[in-house]
This record gives structure tokens, C-alpha cells and sequence, in this order.
């Protein structure tokens, strides 16, 4: 094709960019006035140019992505019904979750296994029974979200005791696929920024790799909670990708990550709460131009409503339509290529890595969890974060801006929406999941 109308102009460098900038500014200082520094320590500039392609290949799944219906297990047949109207109406994957074990045959009957992705978060640990429902299904297609370290996070405890956690997991690791799962939804849903979140991930990971060797890369799944600063979250999932890389390439080893992603609970709210709809429809489309291979989308009720069709359906359908109507079935790649997202990615990257060797430094992700260190560096995140909502620099609309003085939600609460506290005692300090806008949310009901 020829190139004879853009032959016309002169290409223009960044030095000449910067230059008109600071005309434009009419004496206003640049690095003040628009330059952003984040959180991760990144800055961000008003502009970026070819220059700052950093043609970083990053393996994102090259067949789309896909919907995940999320269904909590409480009476089986009623839970299989929900989860075939739920395929029948566009979900093309499906995610259990369990507080005991189950009749998986009738969970399962009448759902495709081979076509369909099966993922299942069961709330104990149980070798005969894992290894029971991943025989029955006997698919590729099937993930357990198996991670103990993931639950002693959480829990501050084991599900029984460090031997025979291990122990369990061993044995369903022999004999299953696809069962360990890295949980780094917890500490983004803690406060952690990204390059934290990044680095915990990875060093997460990189705990079961020195367990187990090279030979379990295929056996890894990993769960993502993505947030509302769309491009930075784009480049999150992008980065990861990246840095598993390099590690499988210190174990000479390689295979593609599988992301499993769903919004963040950090950033909803019970007041104004159909702005949530906004917030996970970013959120969803930040996990989708960052390459996850599955999507559980969140309702727009959850954290204060038991689940219910109406609810289920909206948030499925969000998700079609950013699939179908916007044509983004196949957009993992879109953002190769664009400056600005490949640039932060780098930064991520570089930063997540730095913070990743100081944590094998001083000893790995599982001795600085015992420790407190991991706690004590996600609670100072997030106490940051907070003291931003709480001045009004980080707003959430409806809730710390714009406040409907009418929205009345008190008799509105079905399940309560604010973290409870655990008497129990601990091994260890958990890491604590909470949302930014509990205690405005809680002053707020007490003056209904």
C-alpha cells in the first residue's frame, strides 16, 4: 500500500512533543502539572510515543476468553439446574463453590465436561474426594483452586496441620490435573498495590515450585482480582504473564499461564450500588484486553444480597456483550503494540521482580508469611489507600461523592456486607479482605 499521503509530514520525536507541551502550559511546571506518580512508583507522563515500544512478546491465549457462571453448591439438583439455564443463556464455563462434599454425579449430569470448563473451589482439603470428582469428569477442562498456602493466608491456619496439608496435596497432585491454584485475588482484595500483588503472586507460585519441581508447571492455575484503574489492571495480567515466563525459564521449563479473573471486592458498595455495574464492566473489560482465559463476572448485589436470578443474569449478560455486541471475543492481543500499556507493563514487571528477589531473599513467600512480613507490607497498602478514600482523593461515586442523601439500605441487607471478626486463635496474622467504604457505609446506616 502506499504511503504517499503520510509521506507529506514530518514525523514529530518526543523532545518536540515535550517542547509544544510546555508552550501550551504557558509557564506552568511540566513535572508538576502533569506528571503522575503512582502508587507502584511509576510515573506517568501526558504522552507516549513510538520510542517507548518495548515489542515484549507476552503469551496471552489465543482463543478468546470465557464466561464463567460462579454457583455456590448448596442443594445439588437445584444447583444443576441453574448451572444448564446458565450455558443455555451464554456462560461457557462454570465455577462451583463448596463448604462440604457433594453428589458431583448430580452436579454434573447433563453438563458437557469435555467442551465445557469446570472449575471448583472447594472450602476443605480431601484427596480421596478431589481425586473421586476429577476421575468422573476426566477432563483437561477441569481445575481445582487447590492452595494451601493460599488458605493459611486467608485463615492464619491450615486446613489441618502442615504435614498432612502437604501430604493431601501431594497425593492429589500424583494422581489429578490442573488442582493447584495460586489465589492472588486475596491481596489485591487486601489493599496490596499491583507490583505487590505481582510479586506475591509469583512468589506464591514459586513456594509449590520448590515443593514439587518443574515437573507441576502444568498442574498451576492462577485466580486474579482485578480493579478499576483500567489501563494499570490491563497491564497487570499482561505483566504477570511476563514474569511467570522468566521463572519457568529459571526452571527450565515453559508453559502458557491460565488466568482466571472476576472484579474486585474491594471497590464496591452497598449505597448507589448499580454504579457497581460500571465498576465490573471496566473491571471485566481490563481482564479481557489483559488476556484471562476465564471471567467470572460479580453481581451487582453480592456483597449484600443472596444470590438471585436477576442479579446472575445482569452480570452474565455484561459479559456477553462485551464479547458479542462489542466484539472483543477476541481481543487478548489488542493492546500490543499500544504505547502507553506496554510501557507501564514493563514498569510493572521490573518492579514486581524487584520486590519478588527480595522476598526469596529473606527466605520465600512461606517464612515471610509466618513472619508477618507479607501482612505487615499489605497492610500499609492498603492503610494508604484508605486514608485516600477517606479524604476524598480516591472517590467512589455515590458513596464518598455524590452522595444520595435518600438511599435508604438498611432493610435492603440480606447477608451482611462488612468484615466479620474472628475469635479463633491463629498460627499466624491473616491477611485481612476488606472493602474500602465498610466504616462510611456503617456510619451511614447507624443515621437511617
Amino acid at each position: 500500500m502506499s504511503n504517499y499521503l503520510f509521506d507529506e509530514f514530518n514525523g514529530v520525536s518526543s523532545t518536540e512533543w515535550k517542547q509544544q507541551i510546555q508552550v501550551d502550559l504557558k509557564g506552568a511546571d511540566y513535572n508538576e502539572t502533569l506528571l503522575w506518580k503512582t502508587e507502584e512508583g511509576i510515573t506517568v507522563r501526558p504522552f507516549y510515543t513510538k520510542e517507548d515500544r518495548t515489542n515484549t512478546k507476552v503469551n496471552t491465549p489465543q482463543k478468546g476468553f470465557a464466561i464463567c457462571q460462579s454457583i455456590f453448591i448448596d442443594d445439588e439438583k437445584k444447583t444443576n439446574a441453574f448451572a444448564i439455564d446458565s450455558l443455555q443463556r451464554g456462560a461457557s464455563s462454570i465455577h462451583f463453590l463448596a463448604k462440604k462434599e457433594f453428589d458431583y454425579k448430580a452436579l454434573l449430569k447433563g453438563i458437557d465436561t469435555e467442551n465445557i470448563t469446570i472449575y471448583f473451589s472447594l472450602d476443605f482439603l480431601s484427596s480421596e474426594f478431589t481425586k473421586d470428582v476429577s476421575s468422573f469428569v476426566n477432563s483437561d477442562k477441569c481445575y481445582f483452586n487447590t492452595d494451601i498456602i493460599g488458605h493459611l493466608a486467608i485463615s492464619g491456619n491450615w486446613y489441618s496441620n502442615l504435614k498432612n496439608d502437604h501430604t493431601q496435596l501431594d497425593e492429589i497432585v500424583k494422581a489429578t490435573k490442573n488442582t493447584i491454584c495460586v489465589d492472588a485475588s486475596i491481596y489485591q482484595n487486601a489493599g496490596a498495590t499491583i507490583t505487590q500483588q505481582l510479586a506475591y503472586a509469583l512468589a506464591h507460585a514459586n513456594e509449590y515450585l520448590n515443593h514439587f519441581g518443574s515437573t507441576v508447571t502444568n498442574n498451576i492455575h492462577f485466580n486474579f482480582s482485578v480493579g478499576s484503574n483500567y489501563f494499570f489492571e490491563i497491564a497487570k495480567l499482561r505483566a504477570f504473564r511476563i514474569l511467570w515466563d522468566s521463572l519457568l525459564k529459571e526452571y527450565n521449563t515453559d508453559t502458557t499461564a491460565h488466568i482466571f479473573a472476576e472484579p474486585s471486592r474491594r471497590n464496591k458498595t452497598i449505597y448507589d450500588y448499580n454504579v457497581n455495574m460500571l465498576r465490573t464492566t471496566s473491571e471485566c473489560m481490563s481482564a479481557i484486553l489483559g488476556g484471562a482465559n476465564t471471567i467470572a463476572n460479580s453481581s451487582y448485589d453480592k456483597i449484600f444480597h443472596q444470590p438471585n436470578e436477576f442479579g446472575e443474569r445482569i452480570s452474565r449478560n455484561q459479559l456477553l456483550i462485551l464479547q458479542q455486541e462489542s466484539e472483543l471475543a477476541e481481543a487478548q492481543n489488542i493492546a500490543n503494540g499500544a504505547y502507553y500499556i506496554e510501557t507501564i507493563t514493563q514498569q510493572l514487571a521490573q518492579k514486581a521482580l524487584e520486590i519478588f528477589k527480595q522476598i526469596e531473599q529473606g527466605g520465600g513467600f512461606l517464612k515471610q508469611l509466618k513472619e508477618g512480613v507479607i501482612q505487615r507490607k499489605i497492610k500499609e497498602s492498603a492503610n494508604r489507600e484508605q486514608e485516600l478514600f477517606n479524604s476524598g482523593k480516591l472517590v467512589l461515586l455515590g458513596t464518598n461523592k455524590i452522595q444520595n442523601e435518600n438511599d435508604k439500605m438498611k432493610q435492603d441487607l440480606e447477608v451482611s456486607p462488612f468484615l466479620e471478626t474472628r475469635k479463633e486463635k491463629t498460627l499466624i496474622q491473616p491477611i485481612i479482605q476488606k472493602r474500602l467504604a465498610e466504616k462510611l457505609e456503617q456510619e451511614r446506616l447507624q443515621d437511617e
